[in-house]
């Protein structure tokens, strides 16, 4: 799975290496957000929200005025509510999801068609990094289900539903030029570029992992990931009319709770070396809000931004043969699990 020469995320502590060394590194930022950059009058679905980043991220979404939508496993009574108080802004809403349960992925999609729809942005930001292997509801792997195949079934689920302002990806027509054209931002990782093959034959398959292999895998789902983001944008803009944009992105090292299942006997020292090295949730938000609020980027089709620079993704995820065929096997998994587009 993994060529040697790229494996600068396989475990904690060469991750953790790594991740410092990228802070430190030049890197020409793409442009600049602004406090002028505004959300007013649009609806922004942010899903992991309860905390660190995809907290932050509905924060500031909220205080540049849009109607949040918070997508979120826990939290649900509080956090809500901080955001309102944090942003001065009372138009946010709370939806409990478990990625992990296609239910629960069916009913969040529903309950954003009949209650919120249509939505401007949709920023996927939910995420794990488990300390060994579990299986889902449906016998699939936990950390597949939650950090891919979630986003593929939850997102053509919403265009299936007609959730976006303009889901003219299903006409011939354009989205109109007096109106902007919707968003959707995933939160990837620079660790896709680590694996060096796709194996195919086992896409889906539930096999037992321990902490060891955790991290190599979080970085080959994000290859799925952010090779379905590019396969998503020329399959909603197929002829070069820009219908919907769709960003991914790695915001860089981030000091939250995503290494909380690590052993404890670790955290003293996760905790001294993210808070002294790592950006906070609010400052690591920052290209995540440039690429939904800029004026910048509008009607532009397609874009990776690691921390705020641009960057080709890799080559596995860009090979067009490979998204093809992770498109196809998704499909045919979704509808193994009983979801039909």
């Amino acid at each position: 799975m993994t060529d040697h020469k790229q494996a600068k995320y396989n475990n904690p502590f060469i991750a953790t290496i790594t991740g410092i060394g990228d802070l430190f590194r030049h890197h020409e930022a793409v442009g600049t957000l602004h406090e002028t950059d505004r959300l007013d009058g649009k609806t922004v679905l942010v899903d992991g929200a309860s905390s660190g980043l995809g907290y932050a991220i509905a924060t500031d979404c909220a205080r540049r005025g849009a109607r949040i939508i918070m997508a979120c496993r826990s939290g649900i009574h509080g956090r809500g509510e901080a955001v309102k108080k944090t942003s001065g802004n009372p138009d946010v809403h709370m939806l409990p999801v478990d990625f992990s349960y296609v239910e629960s992925i069916k009913q969040l999609a529903i309950s954003i068609s009949e209650q919120f729809a249509p939505i401007d942005i949709y920023i996927c930001n939910a995420g794990i990094v488990p300390r060994k292997s579990r299986k889902t509801r449906q016998g699939l792997e936990e950390m597949f289900m939650v950090n891919y195949l979630s986003k593929f079934l939850f997102v053509n689920l919403l265009l299936k539903e007609n959730c976006f302002r303009s889901s003219s990806s299903h006409t011939s027509d354009p989205a109109p030029l007096n109106k902007s054209i919707p968003r959707i931002i995933f939160v990837s990782s620079e660790s896709h570029r680590n694996p060096g093959k796709i194996e195919w034959d086992k896409f889906g398959i539930y096999e037992p992992y321990s902490i060891g292999k955790s991290m190599e895998l979080y970085g080959y789902y994000k290859l799925f990931l952010t090779a379905f983001s590019l396969e998503l944008s020329q399959r909603l803009n197929p002829d070069g009319l820009t219908r919907f944009s769709v960003f991914t992105l790695c915001p860089g090292p981030i000091n939250s709770n995503i290494g909380r299942e690590a052993p404890k006997i670790f955290h003293p020292l996760m905790k001294l070396i993210f808070g002294i090295f790592f950006k906070s949730p609010a400052k690591a938000a920052v290209p995540v809000i440039y690429l939904a609020a800029s004026k910048d980027l509008e009607g532009k089709p397609f874009d990776y931004l690691f921390l705020m620079s641009r960057k080709e993704i890799a080559e596995l995820s860009a090979d067009p043969l490979n998204r093809e065929r992770l498109w196809e096997l998704s499909w045919q998994l979704s509808n193994k699990l009983g979801v039909l587009f």
